[in-house]
């Protein structure tokens, strides 16, 4: 039999109350007032520790995980729901079955117009959609999130001019991020700014460019930002993936913010939505041909 003694200080003087079995005993008499007191912080004190104790008895516990000797194979199985079935293309060059044509060597206007939403007055010669000087940069009409964007692009065979003045074009990403298109077959310039790198911010792993004239292709991972509650700042910065020729130039790296010729990127988040993809005019007659994405 245990007893033990407590000492009550919140009341007048001091009460000695003994806990014999789970019944408190008073060792000295006390008045009324006093009395209902002890009585309402006793009910108090029960109340408490009974729903406590119901409450814990509630709360599943967590599954105990089987022992690795246990296990068999159907217990790390995923069935549901089904993945999705598409076809590929025939081949790496081919849309498949889930992409969007943005460009199949027809009638251009079809899914691009020009920076002021009127028809675009770039031209189509030989299944090419062909940038000229002055004829201003190019979007879709669509615009999207995260997708893969297969695109193919030639520099003029004929050379002209040196460093960024040959064969300049580029791909905007949600119209900010620039996928840079440049003649950097035996050409010079600086590395951040060369074909297949992003612009001003990452140089491409390696140099895979064809000759000037020949068709050289891109394809694009790429996972767009998502914003914090400031709207000025990154939650997750947008991604990119970059293959060009079937040559990982960019692993996935995360954008430091819209692409700046002068200026630093970081200065210019802006909160946005999706948006589309844009082609640039740099005044160098630079082809694209055989443009798909998919929305991922």
């Amino acid at each position: 039999m245990v007893c033990i003694k407590e000492s009550l200080e919140y009341f007048h003087g001091s009460v000695n109350l003994y806990f014999l079995n789970g019944v408190y005993i008073i060792s000295k008499f006390i008045n009324l007032k006093t009395m209902k007191k002890l009585l309402i912080i006793g009910l108090m004190l029960f109340t408490y520790v009974y729903s406590s104790g119901q409450e814990q008895q509630k709360t599943p516990l967590p599954p105990i995980p089987a022992a690795p000797d246990k296990m068999i194979p159907g217990m790390t199985e995923i069935w549901n729901p089904e993945v999705k079935i598409i076809q590929s293309g025939a081949t790496n060059r081919d849309a498949p079955s889930d992409a969007i044509i943005l460009f199949d060597g027809t009638d251009i206007n079809n899914e691009w117009m020009g920076m002021d939403g009127k028809p675009s007055i770039w031209t189509v010669k030989d299944g090419a959609l062909i940038s000229t000087k002055g004829s201003g940069y190019i979007k879709t009409k669509r615009v999207f999130n995260d997708f893969q964007l297969h695109i193919e692009w030639k520099t003029p065979s004929e050379v002209s001019g040196n460093s960024q003045g040959r064969g300049n074009s580029g791909v905007y990403l949600q119209e900010l991020y620039e996928v840079q298109v440049l003649d950097s077959y035996d050409n010079r310039t600086y590395r951040n700014g060369q074909a297949g790198s992003i612009y001003k911010q990452y140089p491409p792993l390696v140099n895979a460019c064809k000759k000037p004239g020949e068709w050289q292709t891109y394809d694009i991972i790429y996972t767009a930002p998502r914003f914090s509650n400031d709207s000025l700042t990154y939650f997750t910065p947008p991604r990119v993936t970059v293959l060009q020729n079937g040559v990982l130039v960019q692993n996935n790296v995360s954008l430091r913010g819209p692409t700046q010729y002068i200026g630093i990127p970081e200065y210019t988040i802006k909160k946005h939505g999706p948006l589309g993809i844009l082609l640039q005019d740099h005044g160098n007659p630079v082809g694209y041909r055989n443009i798909w994405i998919r929305e991922l």
